[in-house]
């Protein structure tokens, strides 16, 4: 079925003539348009829309399998038997993928609500099988918090939040809510020394380009021994490719958990929806004694499959505002100067895909370096995600940061499990290799964290 997989969609490629696309070429230096976040894949909206546009000169039929693959993305799915996307698993998290990716963003970091963008990750101490964490038995390493008909849930996750005040030397006081995470009604007892690392799906917009990222560039920005004495360190992920087989790097997730968007996409359906694939055959409750132990044909085809990943590397990147801006001017050479620009890399090149020229050898602007980096015990969830540590993250990507709140059509929420009510509320979480930045942040005058705040607002 693998082999199928690999076929099905380089025949589809050849039959569709994208592999005679013409590759874009460098933008000049001094002719450079700083609003391009996404190099030729840039889109100019900045409403709700902005995170779901395709990029710029898809041919006819690439369109086609673009709004297939918007259509698979936006399905919701019911329970067997259906005549059609009736494969919602027995138990599983949404229905949906927008329903986690609100407008190709984030959901709200709510427990068991529809729009909820929040997955429970758990494990055991200890490695499982190629690295993974370690699956607790009934459980997995994911809580399914809902179940169909019949059928009883793992859990449910219980937040609860406290204020914690941080006082800036101005005397500026600013409170940030410490959320505490613990299991509910679990439908069996949990092992006492069970870890739970809670995650907010980020926005899917741009991931084609990132996957187009060659991995020496992501390697070479890497600086485990702090050689330069700056106390970043960025590392890579190493994760396992369940379809090639191979240990791999990871880019994707919020600890780089997976290597490429196919993997991203299985499991995604495995695990949030309980939708089975050739990539990931089995339900992720398989084992457990709320599964009838039948395993069929897969759910979705490789098609469907294909065509769910295709709508995502085709996502275009929302510009770049208001870059001649005198505050933002002021707020993006802050930003360096404080060494934010230490993790989210500003500049970074895609390597060359002959299948799509609007994403192949640009220049973009991810704010990225998409390596692990410590981020102090605050932010910690004390989970290990293959070469990930209880306190490393991955660096997200800050493009179209400022865009958050219009596309969920709500308040946005930023970190890794959505705690942080505003960017001035994420940037005083970081700790850990993040720590000088943050300090540093606080002791600018209220006018300079209100310039470089406005600078992440336009991007």
């Amino acid at each position: 079925m693998k082999k199928l997989i690999v076929i099905s969609f380089i025949g589809l490629l050849v039959c569709t003539g994208i592999l005679c696309n013409k590759v874009t070429v460098d933008f000049e230096e001094e002719n450079y348009d700083t609003r391009l976040s996404g190099g030729a894949a840039t889109v100019f909206l900045s409403n709700g829309k902005a995170f779901g546009a395709s990029v710029p000169g898809l041919s006819q039929w690439d369109s086609y399998i673009h709004g297939v693959g918007d259509k698979m993305f936006s399905q919701t799915f019911i329970t067997a038997p259906a005549p059609h996307f009736g494969g919602l698993g027995v138990l599983y998290n949404n229905v949906s993928c927008v329903s986690c990716h609100v407008g190709d963003g984030k959901g709200i970091p709510t427990s068991g609500l529809i729009n909820s963008g929040l997955l429970t990750r758990l494990s055991l101490p200890g490695e499982g099988l190629h690295g993974a964490p370690l699956d607790i038995p009934g459980f997995g390493t994911q809580l399914q918090d809902k179940g169909v008909s019949g059928k009883i849930p793992e859990g449910k996750l219980s937040i609860a939040y406290q204020d914690k005040v941080f006082t800036y030397p101005d005397g500026t006081k600013v409170t940030l809510r410490n959320p505490a995470y613990s299991i509910i009604n679990a439908y069996t007892a949990l092992p006492g020394n069970h870890q739970i690392s809670v995650r907010l799906g980020p926005p899917i917009f741009g991931l084609g380009l990132l996957e187009l990222i060659p991995e020496q560039t992501i390697l070479a920005l890497a600086d485990e021994t702090d050689r330069n004495g700056d106390g970043i360190s960025g590392r890579p992920n190493y994760v396992w490719n369940a379809f090639t087989g191979k240990v791999e790097l990871g880019r994707f997730g919020q600890k780089a958990n997976n290597p490429n968007l196919l993997m991203q996409v299985a499991s995604a359906y495995q695990q949030d929806m309980g939708i089975t694939t050739s990539v990931f055959p089995k339900e992720s409750v398989w084992g457990q004694p709320q599964h009838d132990g039948i395993m069929g044909q897969p759910e979705i085809t490789d098609s469907m499959l294909m065509a769910t990943v295709f709508y995502i590397q085709s996502l275009a990147v929302p510009a770049r505002r208001d870059v001649e801006d005198a505050q933002v001017i002021q707020g993006e050479k802050l930003f360096k100067q404080i060494n934010c620009s230490g993790c989210h890399t500003p500049l970074l090149k895609t390597g060359v895909d002959v299948r799509l020229a609007s994403i192949s050898n640009q220049r973009i602007q991810p704010f990225t370096d998409l390596l692990l980096h410590d981020m102090g015990p605050d932010l910690a969830d004390g989970r290990a995600d293959f070469k990930a540590s209880g306190t490393e993250w991955k660096t997200p990507a800050l493009w179209g940061l400022g865009l958050l709140s219009r596309v969920n059509g709500i308040s946005a929420f930023y970190l890794h499990d959505g705690r942080a009510r505003t960017i001035e509320e994420a940037i005083l979480w970081h700790g850990g290799e993040a720590e000088r930045s943050r300090n540093a942040f606080a002791a600018l005058s209220k006018d300079e964290r209100k310039a470089l705040l406005r600078f992440l607002s336009s991007l």
